[in-house]
């Protein structure tokens, strides 16, 4: 729908449609009237900078907030330094809202002296009471305050923010209904995330996301389809299906759907080559889904299968609701079915009770499993989660010693699966011009490997065949193999 809308179009002296997007639309255009009054009186159109501060899912968001604010009239600016900036937050580690306050102290000082900027923020941090109450009374400067659940009403917002002298806070406590029909500016015009659920019902005890992200709701298959195949048409290659578990995806539909089944249909779309997705739990992988992977020509050869921990004892306290011995049977019937996957994960050193038996449980894990890379964490305790408040927290420079020595183990291992591929030819998406150096291109394997070849612009976004001539631990430097690229 969002490519068919014409603002211009829009009769903004009626009252506001009720039906969404259409509502949307007609706020986007009121909110344009103002912005072209401005470049009328300044000689130029007011910029815009969105600052996605969290996972992949929030850089899905990012990309709708842009592409409203692009509808709008804004110009994309990379500064902070413009007239619109949106900090789009994470809240999953303490750590994260500090940055934040930081950052947020800096831009106030820069608003003193250009009064007439705009300030928003977004995203799961907004979702907490504390947090709002804190810009309230310390951030008056702020301009928009708005959550998770009601991100689709942003041109809504932003009118509210342009009309209303005080600070506009609009953060619902449950999730409405699912609105995707809107404006776009995506990053890479040949690559698209695409939401296939929100929310998430597993309630881990050291996360925070299952209470400022909502519960689990599934969108409906056909609506995923229909934005894949417009995408497709767009230029489209390849699609990550995100959601924070997307094992789960579509039991809370009216007409249940396996995550399994929406892949075979994905597959069918003409134009898409490569299939991602992520976050996949444990607990609900399923033997249908190994099953779809092996028989995919366009599924990557990818897994991130989050394992948190090797002791079976912490994982039934993270409340992860598997344990050592089945995440090692996953792992094994996925090898199997699909010899060349590549399995990478995320693990938590020093949770509230382990020990150093149970950290040797993860060390055995990752030597059984000899993961392709890993994101290795410190346990941070994260307030307002069950973890927060359990005894027995693992001192410091025990929990110091155990992450050095899971880091060194996990880089080693990496270093060998990697080196296994070297001489090998592999298909590889070429992304974007080496940041480094400018006569090569940068790519990534369906193993989601990345690999530096020479080559110029002209080959970004398409998929040539290279021979990775020389691994360097966790990328390569490569060749292009044939040059009758894809």
């Amino acid at each position: 729908m969002y490519q068919e809308i014409d603002l211009d179009q829009i009769e903004v002296a009626l009252e506001p449609p009720e039906k969404e997007p259409e509502r949307e639309y007609y706020f986007m255009a009121k909110c344009r009237e103002r912005v072209r009054a401005f470049a009328q009186k300044n000689g130029r159109f007011p910029t815009a900078c969105v600052v996605n501060m969290g996972c992949q899912m929030n850089a899905r968001d990012s990309e709708k907030l842009r592409g409203i604010l692009n509808a709008i009239g804004y110009m994309p600016a990379e500064s902070e330094e413009a007239d619109f900036v949106l900090y789009n937050t994470c809240t999953v580690r303490e750590n994260a809202n500090n940055k934040v306050y930081g950052r947020l102290g800096k831009l106030g000082h820069y608003k003193k002296k250009h009064p007439g900027m705009m300030i928003a923020l977004c995203g799961c941090m907004m979702q907490e009471a504390h947090v709002v109450k804190r810009l309230r009374e310390q951030y008056r400067f702020v301009n928009l305050v708005f959550g998770t659940h009601n991100l689709y009403k942003f041109a809504e917002l932003v009118w509210r923010a342009m009309t209303e002298e005080d600070m506009v806070i609009d953060v619902w406590e449950d999730a409405g209904e699912i609105v995707e029909d809107l404006p776009l500016r995506r990053k890479y015009s040949f690559k698209s995330g695409v939401n296939i659920m929100f929310g998430c019902d597993n309630f881990c005890s050291y996360c925070i996301v299952p209470y400022v992200r909502g519960r689990e709701r599934s969108r409906e298959p056909r609506d995923i389809i229909r934005e894949i195949e417009r995408l497709a048409k767009d230029g489209v290659v390849e699609v990550m299906l995100l959601g924070q578990n997307v094992n789960s995806y579509g039991k809370n539909l009216a007409e249940p759907m396996s995550f399994a089944a929406l892949l075979r249909e994905v597959e069918k779309i003409e134009g898409i080559r490569r299939i991602r997705f992520m976050t996949s739990h444990p607990k609900d992988l399923s033997d249908e889904l190994i099953e779809v992977m092996a028989q995919s020509k366009k599924i990557c050869r990818h897994m991130h299968l989050p394992l948190q921990s090797g002791s079976s004892r912490i994982l039934k306290a993270m409340n992860r609701r598997y344990d050592k011995e089945h995440y090692l049977s996953l792992v094994e019937k996925l090898r199997a079915a699909i010899p060349d996957i590549a399995i990478t994960t995320d693990i938590i050193v020093g949770f509230p009770g382990e020990t150093r038996e149970d950290f040797f449980e993860t060390l055995d894990v990752v030597r059984r499993v000899r993961f392709d890379s890993a994101f290795t964490f410190i346990y941070s305790k994260r307030s307002g989660t069950p973890a927060a408040e359990m005894e027995h927290q693992v001192p410091e420079d025990e929990v110091k010693e155990n992450f050095d020595v899971l880091l060194k183990e996990v880089q080693r291992i990496g270093a060998e699966k990697a080196e296994e591929l070297a001489g090998r030819v592999f298909p590889v998406l070429i992304e974007q011009q080496n940041e480094q150096d400018a006569s090569l291109v940068t790519g990534r394997l369906s193993n989601n490997s990345v690999v530096h070849v020479p080559g110029g612009v002209s080959l970004v976004g398409k998929i040539v065949d290279v021979r990775l001539t020389e691994c360097k631990g966790f990328y390569y430097l490569g060749q292009i193999e044939d040059e009758n690229v894809g």
